[in-house]
């Protein structure tokens, strides 16, 4: 088999997204709890706004799925700095459009929870598989990141809307999603439930986990947060993620079936 013949087969086999592990998740929430606190740092704690924070992370997110669209094959550095672009833009289109446009939160939750159904089941009709370990071309990572933009948002909306809107508070709030991350891994290891639906809402609860942990640290004690710094604890977490890709094994997703 000629070098060309290899690159291709090799392509058909390995996915641009890494493969799902414990160490995927430990770091996913640490992403989505950086989002948070990343986000408030720039809307909130240097007074710029939702608007202006959501177009200068929009702006990074588009930089950084560009270079991961272009990347030949799994950069695993490449993948988590799009990780945490998407959910920092998750987290200030939010709250401009829960808060700045006026449709709350539980509105802004149901819209979101709209889009990110409908672009899985346009993603599923374009390519038939909406399959973590199918995203190896150009068209299918482009859905993936809608998807993942529409679920980081979707569970920031989501996390404000059971900690503030249903009153639950940040401390019950982590009870709640850590709660239905358990389910999911208990379906995943004792059920034959679908393994692509039970990723995809794990991923999208790890998102108003990160939320209400992050805003459990960063929120004042009247508000039943810890009130932490949000420069000191972003820079925290980045150092923690930063450390968890370099040590975890972080190998691309291969097709199984």
């Amino acid at each position: 088999m000629n070098d060309f013949s290899r690159d291709n087969s090799l392509a058909d086999w390995v996915a641009k997204v890494p493969a799902i592990t414990l160490g995927f998740w430990v770091i996913k929430i640490l992403a989505t709890t950086l989002g948070e606190i990343g986000g408030d740092a720039v809307t909130m704690s240097m007074g710029l706004g939702y608007l202006v924070g959501t177009a200068i992370f929009a702006m990074v997110f588009a930089a950084a799925v560009a270079l991961q669209i272009r990347a030949p094959r799994f950069n695993k550095w490449l993948y988590w700095f799009a990780i945490i672009a998407s959910t920092t833009v998750g987290t200030t289109l939010a709250d401009f459009a829960d808060r700045s446009l006026g449709i709350g939160y539980t509105g802004g939750s149901a819209l979101l929870l709209t889009l990110l159904l409908a672009t899985l089941f346009t993603w599923y009709r374009s390519t038939g598989t909406i399959a973590v370990d199918s995203v190896r071309d150009g068209r299918s990572e482009l859905f993936y990141w809608l998807t993942i933009t529409f679920s980081q948002t979707l569970g920031t909306a989501l996390g404000d809307w059971v900690a503030d809107t249903q009153g639950v508070g940040y401390a019950d709030g982590i009870l709640i999603f850590g709660g239905l991350l358990l389910l999911v891994a208990f379906l995943y290891f004792v059920t034959k439930v679908s393994r692509t639906a039970l990723f995809w809402a794990a991923f999208v609860l790890t998102r108003p986990l990160g939320a209400v942990v992050g805003d459990f640290l960063d929120k004042s004690d009247a508000q039943g947060g810890l009130e932490l710094s949000r420069y000191g604890g972003s820079l925290a977490l980045l150092v923690a993620i930063v450390l968890c890709v370099f040590f975890f094994p972080q190998r691309p997703a291969t097709k199984t079936h």
